[in-house]
């Protein structure tokens, strides 16, 4: 499958977003509106730039995942010069995202109230941990927020709280931030005024938690883990195939039953005592070994074909790097090339959506620290691009709050 074609202009071509961020919060933000054809300036500190580049063991993929389409500068805060330079900066944006310490921006005059006051028509987005409340200057992580919410429960064994195995609230917490700033640039055409907006990562958590808070209120009684194997379909689960490979089969509705056992076609899934969903629900604790005998007698390929032809729903038990040869993500236009810093080529996975029938691809690698600098600094009304500041291994962005 092709990217929009070049002719076709992308949806958000002709608006300039600043990003003030780090990790994973803002850049998944910034590489939503990047993807959909914003100019997406990343704004780093002096010397090697963002420390995200650098992080090592779970974060060493955050940079390279979030970082395409986008261009980079690096100001000094603490410069006269390189502040006069952002301001101009800043005065040609149509957004401004910063996911850093409530108050940060602020004391160096990068607040929203000094920044529309230059440019009304600012749009500018705060992602942080808590939105306005009592929590609202706490620190927060995506651990944080998942035991706050309830989300740890749900995922780990009984007792056992366990953060999901990917950064799901710092993603989500972004995302929603691109759809506050869409929303926003909407609201503006007809205003003609800017916006402080804000995304939270525990009001996210709580979000993705709704469905099990309603599950409590309608039964009174607190849900258990998923971990615990208490599901609202009778065949939902992962079972082991002849060969050993892993394999999840749901059936979710009562034509699924129907088909399911009629293509695994053994005589002891036809007992009355499994006739309703409701009641092989009630009964997983014996239908699912009996489940697992039958279609332990089967390799997966056989059974991945059987689930196929029938409908129904299923999925081999993968690793995250098993998707770079995933026929359907290669053959859609679902993996993005990018270079890594060490120069070797590398893929990663593309927005989740489709343009009639094209993907949004990537117009441009991941940047080198400052590689834009010159070339954007230049073209500001007003004075010259300021020299380059030296590393002298400081922060000079406001200390992040650790949220992603």
């Amino acid at each position: 499958m092709d990217s929009l074609p070049p002719t076709k202009p992308l949806p958000l071509s002709g608006v300039r977003v600043i990003e003030f961020s780090h990790m994973v919060m803002g850049p998944t933000c910034g590489l939503v509106l990047a993807d959909l054809g914003a100019e997406v300036i990343k704004v780093e500190p002096p010397g090697k730039g963002d420390r995200t580049r650098y992080l090592t063991s779970s974060g060493t993929g955050f940079f390279a995942a979030f970082s395409r389409n986008k261009r980079s500068v690096q100001l000094d805060t603490e410069s006269d010069a390189d502040r006069d330079a952002l301001l101009r900066l800043i005065d040609t944006a149509d957004v401004l995202i910063e996911n850093f310490r409530p108050g940060g921006l602020e004391a160096r005059g990068l607040g929203y109230a000094a920044l529309s006051a230059r440019n009304p028509r600012l749009i500018y987005l705060s992602l942080k941990g808590f939105l306005s409340g009592p929590y609202e200057n706490r620190t927060a992580l995506d651990e944080v927020v998942q035991m706050m919410s309830g989300l740890a429960t749900m995922t780990g064994p009984p007792g056992r709280p366990l953060r999901a195995g990917a950064p799901v609230n710092d993603m989500m917490g972004g995302m929603f931030g691109a759809i506050a700033v869409l929303a926003a640039l909407r609201q503006r055409e007809m205003t003609g005024r800017g916006e402080h907006l804000q995304s939270g990562l525990f009001e996210n958590a709580a979000f993705l938690v709704s469905t099990h808070m309603l599950q409590g209120a309608i039964t009174g009684s607190p849900p258990p883990s998923m971990a615990a194997g208490r599901r609202a379909w009778g065949v939902y689960d992962v079972f082991t195939a002849a060969d050993g490979v892993q394999l999840f089969i749901g059936v979710v509705t009562e034509r699924q039953w129907e088909i399911f056992t009629r293509a695994l076609g053994d005589p002891a899934l036809m007992d009355p005592a499994w006739a309703t969903n409701n009641a092989r629900s009630a009964a997983r604790e014996t239908l699912i070994p009996l489940v697992q005998s039958l279609v332990g007698k089967r390799p997966v390929a056989e059974l991945e074909a059987m689930c196929e032809a029938a409908g129904l729903p299923f999925a081999r038990i993968n690793h995250p790097g098993d998707l770079y040869d995933d026929p359907h993500l290669k053959a859609s236009g679902g993996l993005l090339p990018v270079t890594l810093p060490d120069g070797r080529p590398a893929a990663v996975p593309a927005l989740p959506i489709q343009f009639g029938a094209s993907r949004l691809g990537v117009r441009s690698d991941l940047p080198a620290p400052g590689q834009h600098t010159h070339e954007i600094l230049s073209s500001l009304p007003g004075d010259t691009t300021p020299p380059a500041a030296d590393d002298d291994g400081k922060d000079h962005l406001p200390t992040a709050v650790a949220q992603g």
